[in-house]
């Protein structure tokens, strides 16, 4: 009998114990959410996030946002670091700070790259990379550009010689939309590459010929000009704008020729007179598309930056002249910045750090300056941006790939409309070449072959997804990070090391719970010319030519690892980027 009761004493204390236990391991389930990563095994609660409003500077040009669903890779199975460096990133997908537009992958053509579209390996490059806006013609030569001419035939109104800045008569080197000369684009060639590589088009007007026009009204002429340009595009391109940086001394119209002119219009332009103008081109245009049905922005240029001693009259005033003399006639403002000091030959860190300070700087002047001058509140696009660099071939480096990176990656936080990278090909220059491929005169390098810069843009739009989210990095200052999320539930991390030693990076997230496995590209630069490596390795596959990267690029396997409790953590090359996915949970 004592036995007995001794054993069901001992068999009630055991399933009260069960109990017990049941309930405390049910209670942890609905912790509050908290970071994860880094070790931990619960799964916290996600909430749900909104959509922010459309900031005033994007505007129209989220128009066309697309969800993105993620679509797992071929991988390599590779392992992670082991140990962590306390290098830690925080992806917070707790909010949102912009859907991402299409327009911020942008770049520019220009009218002396061939036609364009009878170039494979350029067609294949250009369709993989899907800038969806390429801005042409683009540059300086656009206001010395008539779309609607034959090859060598100007206008009865447009003068064989200009006047430029110092007050000389030049041959403007006129540009035509119908040019047959072999080595460039016409109006044509440029719309059959578009629509053969799935990409849209921005096109800048010849303002230029509003001034140096010997008409009774070249205004009238010069707006008529680009009125027909929107009735013959019939709706294959939404954006204009209205000249090319006209407040510059260099672009032809800053300074006239005043026995030619007609209309009584002063030697030098002044930024309140351009704007009259654009009232006049806005006027023009937008009826021309209303007649076809059709809708387009049209833009105007803004200065980008405070006043400097080297600055003319026009730009000091430009801003304070013209803002207020818009009167709401343009749909957006055009900024330009080429970024890093002017002339000077920069190191890595002077490049990487310009990138970073830069699009912000140029966001707050600029919106200061539209505040301060009660012009109203539009989309602004950066529809030129590059590097001043040179000296030791940083525009063809590995470190203008990380440049582009951070560029975007702020023009993003910044909240950009769009972003426009001059440009897609130029001249060799013995490395100050700011084309996106080889021009063929880089000795050992066929045209068309693919810079540094191109892989990290290919690589940056391929993992990103469509909204874009904050990090926040503890330890090591030379890490950035820029995250999104997907509409189909995964999220993306790009990581950035600006400084000249790997290091290892964790990566935790909030109100976002990590899956079973990762994926990742590491690109990095090699041993050549220091910092300003020529060439890119992509997940360690690089190239046998002098410069570029590997040619398989679009087939490339990822590498991924499968992810035990909540840990990701990878290593970042110096000067160099790894963009990862992570799969939800």
């Amino acid at each position: 009998m004592k036995n007995k009761i001794d054993k069901s004493v001992m068999l009630t204390a055991v399933i009260l114990c069960c109990l017990s236990y049941s309930c405390k391991k049910s209670e942890k389930i609905v912790e509050p959410p908290k970071v994860v990563g880094g070790g931990t095994t619960e799964t916290p609660v996600i909430t749900p996030v909104n959509d922010p409003v459309t900031a005033s500077t994007m505007g129209f040009f989220l128009n066309d946002w697309k969800a993105r669903t993620f679509a797992a890779p071929a991988y390599t199975e590779t392992a992670l670091p082991a140990a962590s460096s306390g290098n830690v990133v925080t992806v917070d997908a707790s909010g949102i700070i912009t859907k991402i537009p299409l327009s911020i992958f942008g770049h520019n053509a220009n009218t002396w790259m061939t036609p364009m579209h009878d170039q494979p390996m350029f067609m294949s490059q250009i369709t993989n990379l899907q800038p969806h806006i390429i801005r042409f013609p683009a540059g300086s030569g656009s206001d010395a550009y008539f779309w609607n001419q034959l090859q060598g035939v100007n206008p009865a109104d447009a003068p064989t010689k200009i006047m430029d800045k110092d007050g000389a008569m030049k041959d403007p080197g006129y540009g035509y939309g119908k040019t047959d000369n072999n080595w460039q684009a016409s109006l044509d060639n440029y719309y059959a590459m578009l629509q053969q590589s799935g990409n849209r088009g921005m096109i800048t007007v010849n303002y230029g010929y509003a001034r140096y026009g010997t008409s009774n009204d070249p205004v009238a002429a010069a707006a008529h000009l680009a009125a027909d340009w929107v009735r013959y595009v019939n709706g294959r391109t939404e954006y204009w704008e209205i000249g090319n940086e006209t407040y510059g001394d260099w672009e032809w119209g800053y300074r006239i020729d005043l026995s030619k002119n007609k209309d009584g219009q002063p030697e030098y332009l002044t930024g309140k007179l351009y704007a009259q103008h654009v009232s006049v081109f806005a006027d023009s245009m937008k009826k021309a598309a209303t007649e076809i049905g059709k809708t387009i922005y049209i833009g105007a240029t803004a200065y980008d930056s405070p006043t400097e001693g080297w600055q003319t009259n026009t730009v000091k005033t430009w801003n304070s002249s013209m803002l207020p003399e818009l009167k709401g006639k343009n749909d957006f403002y055009i900024v330009h910045n080429y970024i890093t000091p002017y002339g000077q030959n920069s190191n890595a860190a002077t490049v990487l750090g310009s990138a970073l300070s830069v699009p912000t700087a140029m966001m707050n002047f600029v919106s200061a300056q539209i505040k301060t001058y009660g012009a109203a509140e539009k989309p602004i696009a950066l529809t030129e941006w590059n590097m001043w660099a040179s000296g030791s071939k940083q525009q063809v480096s590995n470190t203008s790939g990380v440049f582009a990176v951070l560029v975007l990656g702020e023009a993003l936080k910044n909240k950009y409309a769009m972003a426009a990278r001059w440009d897609l090909l130029n001249g060799w220059g013995d490395g100050d070449d700011h084309g996106l491929f080889s021009d063929g005169g880089e000795p050992g390098i066929p045209k068309w072959t693919a810079r540094p810069s191109f892989y990290y843009l290919y690589y940056f739009q391929k993992v990103m997804g469509d909204r874009f989210i904050p990090t926040t990095v503890l330890g090591n200052a030379n890490v950035k990070a820029y995250a999104s999320t997907y509409t189909s539930g995964q999220a993306n991390v790009t990581l950035v090391n600006t400084s000249t030693t790997a290091m290892v990076v964790d990566v935790k997230t909030k109100n976002f719970n990590v899956g079973n496995r990762i994926y990742w590209y590491t690109l990095e630069g090699s041993n050549d010319n220091g910092e300003f490596s020529r060439k890119v390795s992509v997940n360690g596959s690089g190239t046998t030519l002098a410069a570029g990267g590997p040619a398989d690029y679009a087939n490339l396997k990822a590498r991924s690892a499968a992810v035990t409790n909540g840990i990701v953590r990878v290593n970042v090359p110096a000067l160099g980027a790894v963009f990862v996915v992570m799969d939800k949970k």
